[in-house]
């Protein structure tokens, strides 16, 4: 198996992993973020409102961080609240509750997810539970939402999802794809996997099937949704659910470095060549309108977005939360750095990625509507912020929240609906989702 770094630089298995898979020291030969003293509670409370934005159980959060010793033991914890979702989903499927099934799929989904946030040694179990995490939503959506179809290329992996209406007939599912960036099953096997509960009991039940089309049956409009440096797919439902509710299609991507990508690509700071992949793919499917299609990029996402929304025509409008400007690495906080250095293979690929990470040259050629969301309290040390991008874009929309943090997850609900709003109004949606059947 040969890896890929940044544009087609071959990397080794083994520059990925050392000894026992664990690096000695820190990329850069000094005290990796993990051994920092007294790092564990600031780590615990600066992820906390993120935690809580991305869906995860508040009461939960607070159970599981509280038995940490120090921040090696939080991918292990966070990994086992996951696998008892699973669980739980197993016992539901067996009983025939499909609804309940995929709610515990779609936690485990997030709980898997945040157990890889650290710059871990154990490269290889990260990767494991990222793959976790993306079959946990497959599972989710294969229950819940059957009209879900998968779309990968060489640069990343994401799920297709259409706006409840009238019209199903958008396309079938395609959640088991040959060959592709992730394979197996969850919970292959096994009552969910096999389907035990599959079919009448979501479809025209309590939960509405996502259909292809709109109202009219005409295709809707789609907007790409971009993870940032340490995020993946699975954080994002609100963000999804939002756009999906306003009759608006949601591809929501895991790029080169971000999850079940960050075993096999390392980050590209070039990301239209990815945005236009996506968007080659997603035009393929039925029901999809990409002449109307717009991308909303969360942190290192933001900066993504912005840079497709410079150079990648198709796109009609644009979204950066709390996406940088430009990034210093000699400024940077030490996590970042690591978390950078684990993802492009070295700390001298991380800071040449770094580098390339400014949008002096691409913010005036953003032509098209840009809206950029900041927290006023998010402030990192080596990130120039968004409003020097909406100061240079020439139709950008800045939106602040005085108390909002990085990701605004403290404050979901002064943002996400003023911009899926926005975003909808500007892609032409129309609001075809239709409520649960209440019984009669």
């Amino acid at each position: 198996m040969r890896l890929t770094i940044g544009d087609n630089v071959p990397l080794s298995p083994g520059r990925w992993r050392l000894l026992d898979g664990r690096w000695p020291r820190g990329w850069d030969g000094g005290m990796r973020f993990l051994d920092q003293p007294d790092v564990l509670a600031p780590f615990v409370a600066g992820n906390r409102s993120r935690a809580f934005g991305a869906g995860l159980d508040p009461f939960a959060y607070e159970r599981v961080t509280g038995t940490l010793r120090s921040l090696y033991d939080w991918p292990a914890a966070f990994r086992a609240e996951g696998d008892r979702l699973l669980s739980a989903a197993e016992e539901h499927a067996g009983r025939g509750r499909a609804v309940s099934a995929g709610a515990a799929l779609r936690g485990a989904a997030r709980w898997l997810h945040f157990s890889t946030l650290l710059p871990h040694p154990d490269r290889q179990a990260t990767a494991r539970a990222a793959r976790a995490a993306d079959r946990a939503m497959h599972r989710a959506l294969a229950l819940t939402e059957p009209s879900a179809e998968r779309v990968e290329g060489a640069s990343f992996a994401g799920w297709l999802r259409r706006p409840a209406g009238a019209d199903a007939s958008g396309g079938t599912a395609d959640v088991a794809p040959a060959g592709g960036a992730v394979e197996g099953g969850a919970v292959e096997g096994s009552a969910v996997a096999g389907g035990a509960v599959a079919g009448g009991a979501v479809a025209g039940g309590a939960v509405a099937v996502r259909g292809g089309r709109g109202a009219a049956g005409e295709p809707v409009p789609v907007v790409v949704v971009v993870p940032g440096l340490d995020s993946a797919k699975e954080e994002f439902h609100a963000v999804a659910d939002a756009l999906l509710a306003r009759g608006v299609a949601v591809c929501s991507v895991d790029g080169p470095g971000q999850g079940v990508m960050a075993a096999v690509r390392a980050p590209r700071a070039d990301f239209p060549h990815v945005l236009g992949e996506v968007l080659d793919a997603v035009a393929a499917r039925p029901g999809v309108d990409v002449s109307r299609a717009g991308v909303l990029g969360l942190s290192l996402g933001g900066y993504y977005a912005s840079v497709s929304a410079a150079y990648e025509p198709r796109l009609r409008a644009a979204v950066a939360v709390s996406g940088p400007y430009r990034l210093d690495w000699d400024g940077l906080p030490l996590f970042v750095r690591d978390t950078l250095a684990g993802r492009c293979g070295s700390a001298a690929a991380a800071r040449e990625f770094a580098g390339r990470v400014d949008l002096t040259e691409a913010a005036p050629r953003i032509d098209r509507p840009l809206l950029v969301v900041e927290g006023g309290t998010d402030a990192i040390p080596g990130v120039t912020g968004g409003a020097a991008l909406a100061a240079a874009a020439p139709d950008a929309t800045l939106l602040t929240v005085p108390h909002g943090d990085h990701l605004l997850g403290n404050c979901r609900p002064d943002w996400l609906p003023r911009t899926a709003d926005w975003l909808a109004d500007r892609l032409g949606a129309s609001a075809v989702a239709t409520a649960p059947r209440r019984p009669r």
